[in-house]
């Protein structure tokens, strides 16, 4: 091998290296494990929800006694978990890295729901899981390398750069309609709405509980940062957009399927993330055009994984207008319309292809 094949070599391997460091490694294992608490979290309140609805007012037309169901605190306890987990992994790799793997909770929560909640699960639909499984690899393996940030402050000044804020506006903007016009006249017929609300607030939030967990990584390591105002103002907004999130995420998930809810939520959830932590944190500036449009690609696989879980799901439930559907279809939706207290709204395809 000539001098220049040698540095060229050295330098792919410093490359790979680099985006496969120890943070990131850590970052990787803790995302894995945030994903399985969570999946596991999507079903156990989903139980907790049908349980309480059927002695109260359901959670999807604005009843809260969900939170009397100890069933659903169990779902919350676990889902915190994950989410701590979660929140350490933005700690140590960046947010292109952690938030694809949330396709892991996809595959937990459906297989589950087909186990524990009697939502089957299709042939095609295991070939969706496959697909978001191999998405996420192709990511992982060439993920950027984390920023290095010696101070919140640094943070702050990213965070208040003018497209930042500019995104940070449209996002409020958005959601304000959403709440205010569209949840009271279409919340309960297209799941695009709520899941709108969660995906955008969570955009924000993921941005604010990276900011707040560089900011304890300092602080533990010993360069305190809890004397800056800025770190508070993280905090504020982390507390404010989980409140958010987690108010529509169960309205979503009492008034349509579990198997629906979930990769919808995951593919825009992580879409808005991405392109948050791009304009935030420009990730894809230490990347060459070769690693971006690799990780790109490793997102659509993710994304038409999601995109057939979805399309699956709705053919087994009978909602498919295809003339192959089987004379039974209609039976097995009414069965399920009476086992689980809820129904499934026939225009839940149609809103999938609404605009974001």
């Amino acid at each position: 091998m000539d001098g220049a094949s040698t540095a060229a070599a050295s330098s792919a391997g410093g490359r790979w290296y680099t985006g496969m460091s120890a943070d990131n490694i850590k970052g990787l294992v803790l995302a894995l494990s945030s994903s399985l608490f969570i999946g596991a979290s999507f079903i156990i309140k989903k139980k907790g929800l049908k349980k309480a609805a059927s002695s109260g007012v359901r959670a999807g037309v604005g009843g809260y006694s969900y939170l009397y169901e100890p069933l659903w605190w169990v779902g919350m306890v676990t889902m915190i978990v994950g989410e701590v987990a979660n929140f350490a992994a933005y700690a140590f790799s960046p947010a292109i890295l952690v938030t694809p793997l949330g396709a892991l909770s996809i595959i937990i929560s459906a297989v589950l729901a087909h186990v524990m909640l009697r939502e089957k699960l299709h042939i095609f639909g295991i070939l969706g899981c496959v697909l978001c499984v191999v998405g996420s690899t192709t990511i992982v393996l060439h993920a950027p390398p984390e920023r290095e940030i010696e101070s919140v402050t640094e943070v702050w000044d990213l965070a208040t750069e003018p497209a930042f804020m500019c995104y940070v506006a449209v996002v409020i903007a958005i959601v304000a309609v959403l709440v205010y016009r569209f949840v009271p006249l279409y919340g309960q017929t297209h799941v695009m709405v709520y899941i709108g609300v969660c995906s955008l607030v969570g955009s924000i939030s993921v941005m604010s509980v990276k900011a707040l967990g560089i900011a304890l990584k300092l602080t533990f390591s010993g360069t305190n940062q809890l004397i800056y105002r800025q770190t508070w103002a993280f905090t504020l907004v982390v507390i404010s957009c989980v409140i958010t999130q987690m108010n529509y995420l169960n309205k979503a998930l009492d008034t349509f399927n579990t198997a629906v809810v979930s990769p919808i939520y995951y593919t825009m959830f992580t879409s808005l993330t991405i392109l948050a932590s791009v304009i935030m944190f420009k990730d894809w500036d230490r990347q060459n055009p070769t690693q971006i449009v690799t990780e790109m690609c490793g997102f659509v696989t993710i994304l038409s994984g999601t995109f057939l879980l979805h399309k699956t799901k709705d053919m087994t439930d009978g909602l498919s207008t295809s003339s192959f559907r089987l004379p039974t279809s209609s039976v097995r939706l009414s069965k399920q319309t009476d086992e689980d207290g809820e129904g499934i709204p026939l225009r839940l395809s149609e809103s999938f292809r609404s605009p974001h």
